[in-house]
């Protein structure tokens, strides 16, 4: 496990299953729809149960970038945070929209009083968005927003293996890098 401090906050870097974190939001890398799928999207609905899709389809959907919350049910959380990040293209769109999806998701986990939330490395899995290219507009977006006026405590990225987590943790080191030459 790596973790840094921003402002009262702290960020991690874990590898281990989204399912499985004791914070008190996880964040589903879900499709447009809301819909179980596969990946995280998958896993996220099937710990949870039927009740969480029940949930899902009376939202009318969730557009890339923005995000929405439900409660976790099944799940050993209080809330889900759904975010549809973007299909990577290799479009100056790409890191807007993928930033958006973790901006939008702190802010409405936020207003939902959730102190620590766990993030999934979004985009990356079928969505195909590059691991380092990935990871490096996650944590800026992260530590940007940490570095405001927050009540969020933990920021917890889990990574599904080791070299997800060790790329996370190689972008992290090349923004630090980049911060402290100015």
């Amino acid at each position: 496990m790596k973790e840094i401090k921003i402002g009262r906050s702290r960020l991690q870097f874990v590898v281990g299953d989204i399912t499985r974190q004791n914070t008190d939001a996880v964040v589903n890398a879900a499709n447009k729809r809301l819909a179980p799928g596969g990946g995280v999207a998958g896993a996220i609905h099937r710990a949870a149960g039927p009740l969480l899709w029940e949930e899902c389809s009376r939202l009318g959907g969730c557009e890339t970038g923005e995000a929405k919350i439900t409660r976790a049910y099944n799940l050993p959380n209080k809330y889900v945070v759904h975010t549809v990040g973007p299909v990577y293209s290799g479009s100056e769109d790409d890191p807007r929209l993928l930033r958006s999806c973790y901006i939008n998701s702190l802010k409405v986990a936020e207003e939902n009083g959730v102190r620590s939330i766990s993030f999934p490395a979004l985009s990356t899995g079928i969505f195909g968005y590059p691991v380092y290219k990935a990871a490096q507009v996650a944590i800026k977006a992260i530590k940007d927003y940490l570095a405001g006026d927050t009540k969020i405590d933990l920021v917890r990225m889990v990574l599904y293996d080791q070299s997800s987590y060790e790329e996370h943790v190689r972008a992290l080191q090349a923004l630090n890098a980049s911060v402290e030459l100015g």
